[in-house]
């Protein structure tokens, strides 16, 4: 069987990210960036408030919008583990996300037992190789 390189399994993830906030949200960010350093996978999503809470904001419910947010991250974040199982055929620990509604972006770090099996494991910022065989 032959591995994905690391390369190739952050560019699916950024490809998918994209793909499941336009089927779920109606918009696609701008840019979805990824990148796995050890065990963590850390996901930068640019643009990714959508029109409705930008809305809110700009009609003085900022409180409103961002309880929004918090419902729309906790329907998200499910099929966000799913996905990113299902990518990387391993277990995830922890999944922690928040969006900056002012900014527009939202961060994800993504906490793994441990790393995907690919075919460059030294291209890994920091990754201790051993975690590969745990």
């Amino acid at each position: 069987m032959s591995y994905p390189t690391i390369g190739q399994l952050e560019r699916e993830i950024a490809q998918r990210i994209s793909a499941l906030y336009y089927e779920k949200l109606g918009q696609r960010p701008s840019q979805v960036v990824c990148h796995f350093f050890d065990t963590e996978l850390v996901i930068s999503l640019e643009k990714s408030a959508t029109q409705v809470e930008l809305t809110l904001i700009s009609g003085g419910y900022e409180n409103l919008a961002e309880q929004v947010r918090l419902f729309l991250d906790k329907i998200i974040r499910i099929k966000l583990q799913d996905l990113i199982e299902e990518i990387i055929g391993k277990p995830i620990l922890d999944l922690m996300s928040n969006t900056n509604l002012a900014t527009g972006r939202t961060g994800i770090i993504v906490v793994l037992q441990q790393l995907p099996e690919v075919r460059n494991p030294e291209s890994i910022p920091k990754a201790n190789l051993k975690n590969l065989t745990e």
